[in-house]
């Protein structure tokens, strides 16, 4: 099989007290005390009876998403041409509004994915998560991990707080990013205290379920209508697990309107679309396609797919057949781009 990285791939901790040789002792005792547990699908994203939360054989193994890395190693390490995995652990995205307790969070994550995943093989790659409610915080976080070279990206959820991560608040922690060459990546899900649409709370699992491509729209616009890429012209975005199939409609859109609200922009000296294609990635997964090949061909024109992809899994999760029929409709060379030297590029090595 062609070598390929893998930049989406879910581990979870088995519970908070497998967090715990990772938490000070106030911590544990906060957890103990109230009784805090841990879901690993934060908060019903992917239930586990659900078709989309595993593909059969996740199922198979017994542990999605795994919590440990022999697991990973005989879910997804060990399959052939794999050369890296890049793994994403949303455990922190949907957790009370104690800022202290966020930052102690998540500070837990990321020690625990260094110890217990990042030592033990040399094919891990890892996202830093980080807070979101406090900036400094998330800035310090950062520059602690930043010099690890083994974290390749800065994980944030698409459901987070009360402003769109192009805003003001944010620009710092992008800088922080952008300074140690991390990709900043944007994962569907998160908070479900956070309303998945414009108008309110989706009442369905399937209004929630295809509410990510639509709020990571919103992000999108927000990062390149805010200015945020005059300043951080190094700053690389990933759109992880949020499709991709929309984006032919947003650029036309975003193109046409900005000319004329230019006033409100003054700092955009390009278009949106050149903006777009020089600092954003996605991943191929999950992939909603039209049914007929050739109306795909015609999206894989528009989006400029085989320089704006990355191949993901998005194990365990299991979103269907179209990420393999989108790589089978490339030819050899916009294959090979996606499944290994897009991201070869785009990550730091």
């Amino acid at each position: 099989m062609t070598e390929h990285i893998d930049t989406d791939v879910h581990c979870a901790p088995a519970s908070l007290e497998a967090l715990f040789p990772y938490l000070d002792s106030y911590w544990r005792e906060y957890v103990t005390e109230a009784n805090m547990k841990l879901s690993p699908t934060f908060g019903g994203a992917y239930p586990p009876g659900a078709p989309t939360s595993a593909t059969p054989e996740s199922r198979a193994a017994g542990t999605f998403p795994p919590d440990n890395v022999e697991a990973m190693r005989k879910q997804v390490l060990d399959r052939d041409g794999l050369r890296y995995a890049i793994l994403n652990c949303v455990t922190s995205f949907d957790i009370s509004h104690n800022p202290y307790y966020e930052n102690a969070l998540t500070r837990a994550v990321n020690d625990w994915l260094r110890t217990e995943w990042l030592d033990q093989d040399d094919r891990l790659r890892a996202s830093m998560v980080i807070p979101t409610m406090d900036t400094d915080a998330a800035i310090a976080e950062i520059e602690r991990l930043g010099p690890d070279r083994r974290f390749v990206q800065v994980l944030l959820p698409i459901r987070g707080q009360d402003v769109r991560y192009g805003n003001k608040r944010f620009h710092p922690v992008l800088a922080a990013a952008a300074r140690h060459g991390l990709v900043v990546g944007l994962h569907a899900w998160g908070r479900i205290s956070s309303s998945p649409t414009p108008t309110g709370f989706a009442h369905t699992y399937v209004e929630d379920y295809l509410s990510n491509s639509q709020i990571v729209q919103a992000h999108v616009v927000s990062l390149i209508a805010e200015g945020v890429f005059r300043d951080q012209p190094e700053l690389k975005i990933c759109l992880s697990e949020c499709g991709f199939s929309w984006l032919p409609s947003l650029l036309w859109r975003f193109d046409k309107e900005w000319r004329s609200v230019w006033r409100e922009v003054p700092w955009m000296r390009e278009s949106p679309a050149e903006y777009f294609y020089r600092h954003f990635r996605s991943t191929t997964e999950p992939a909603q396609l039209p049914p007929d090949d050739g109306q795909l061909a015609e999206l894989i024109e528009m989006m400029r797919a085989p320089e704006f992809l990355m191949y993901a899994s998005d194990h365990p999760h299991d979103h269907g057949p179209g990420g393999q029929r989108l790589l089978g409709a490339l030819d050899a060379d916009g294959q090979a781009a996606v499944r290994y030297g897009n991201a070869a590029a785009f990550y730091r090595s």
